[in-house]
């Protein structure tokens, strides 16, 4: 496949699901952890072997805090690839 064809839906075989922010009021994300879900999502993106977006979910949370209402969400990107990274079976990563 020469870089300036587009990966086609049956062309993927690997799925990586890839959550940004948190729905959980208990345990909120620090900056330096949602900055890493950032890096991830970028990493699937850019990195060799470049990911394409598939799909999203996306989970709110609305939740009452005495007479103050607090809406968080939490967005799960679905990236595929047409093989499963080296990296990250480097990193030990999930079998998504």
């Amino acid at each position: 496949m020469n870089k300036e064809e587009k990966t086609a839906l049956t062309d993927i075989h690997y799925i990586k699901l890839v959550p940004i922010g948190s729905v959980n009021p208990n345990n909120p994300l620090s900056d330096q952890a949602k900055e890493a879900q950032a890096a991830l999502l970028n990493k699937c993106l850019n990195d060799y072997p470049k990911g394409m977006i598939i799909g999203k979910d996306i989970t709110i949370g609305r939740y009452l805090i005495g007479e103050h209402e607090l809406t968080m969400e939490k967005i799960t990107y679905h990236v595929g690839f047409v093989r499963k990274p080296g990296w990250e079976e480097q990193e030990g990563g999930d079998t998504a």
